[in-house]
């Protein structure tokens, strides 16, 4: 049962390290503040590995094809469901699109079942759904109908868009999982090798884009490396959380309980902003309740 609360850690550094990337975003633009998460969380990623390493007291691992194979897949899949994410919200009617990219979890069971074999019992189906919906009901295209919305704009390019994200996004999850588990040692240096792996994977990639295309958001990131520094030790504690997570747990069951990332955030705003649920949000957030609960038993 360690998979739970290393999850709902990762969840917890999660909601940190958005909220650091939202203050550099006005700053440095989402691709930049996004480059942060990756190019200062490489440091701590290598720290992790190594603390990793002289806790088991294992030597690093030898890095199969596989391992390799499934971390490409899974960083540049991430790195397709952020951008595909960042054009639906330029879409006239980005709410739309917005929702049906949080199908991630729901994708997220699929593909673990026909790509990895990952078992796909009633239970976690029954949870899956329910965290779903409830997403849905707490970020809907139409207030006023909600689901009459999704079912019947899901053909518009719009829709078409955040599908896409979300499929790009699980595939990411499944492929991390793969990663994890195609080394023959512990899951903590699975989860580690991974994560270092793909933060290097991704800085490069996406850094690389941007020097060629905008030069001075990279410099930008560099002169506002004080911030970043925390934004980057939050981006690797939540990705070090997810990656030992789904070394121990299929996809569909982390992506799941990573869903009390969505009730913590919703009701400390609601609070300190003094307003009323409504009763869609409400159910939203007893759905999401529900699917967590059966999750974890």
């Amino acid at each position: 049962m360690l998979w739970i609360p290393v999850t709902i850690w990762a969840a917890f550094a999660q909601t940190l390290r958005n909220a650091a990337q939202r203050h550099l975003t006005a700053e440095l633009g989402t691709l930049g503040a996004t480059l942060v998460r990756f190019l200062y969380g490489l440091p701590f990623a290598a720290l992790w590995l190594a603390a990793v390493l002289v806790f088991t007291r294992n030597e690093m691992p030898a890095l199969t094809a596989a391992f390799f194979a499934w971390v490409l897949v899974g960083a540049v899949a991430q790195i397709v469901a952020t951008a595909l994410l960042l054009r639906t919200m330029q879409e006239r009617n980005f709410t739309l699109g917005v929702a049906y990219s949080k199908t991630e979890v729901l994708q997220v069971a699929i593909l673990g079942l026909v790509l990895i074999s990952d078992p796909l019992t009633a239970r976690s189906a029954i949870a899956v759904a329910l965290g779903t919906l409830g997403v849905l009901l707490l970020s809907p295209a139409d207030p006023a109908r909600p689901l009459r919305a999704l079912l019947t704009g899901w053909t518009s390019r719009t829709a078409l868009l955040g599908l896409a994200s979300g499929s790009a996004f699980a595939l990411s999850a499944v492929a991390y999982r793969a990663a994890t588990l195609a080394l023959d040692t512990s899951f903590l240096v699975s989860a580690a090798c991974t994560l270092m792996a793909a933060q290097i994977l991704q800085t490069v990639l996406l850094g690389g884009w941007l020097l060629a295309r905008s030069r001075a958001t990279v410099t930008k990131v560099l002169n506002a490396w004080r911030i970043s520094l925390f934004a980057g030790f939050m981006g690797a504690a939540a990705s070090a959380g997810w990656f030992t997570a789904f070394a121990l747990e299929p996809a569909a069951h982390v992506r799941t309980l990573g869903l009390v990332e969505l009730i913590f955030s919703y009701l400390v705003s609601r609070r300190i902003f003094k307003e009323r649920l409504a009763t869609r949000e409400l159910a939203g957030i007893g759905l999401l309740a529900a699917g967590i609960v059966v999750i974890t038993l």
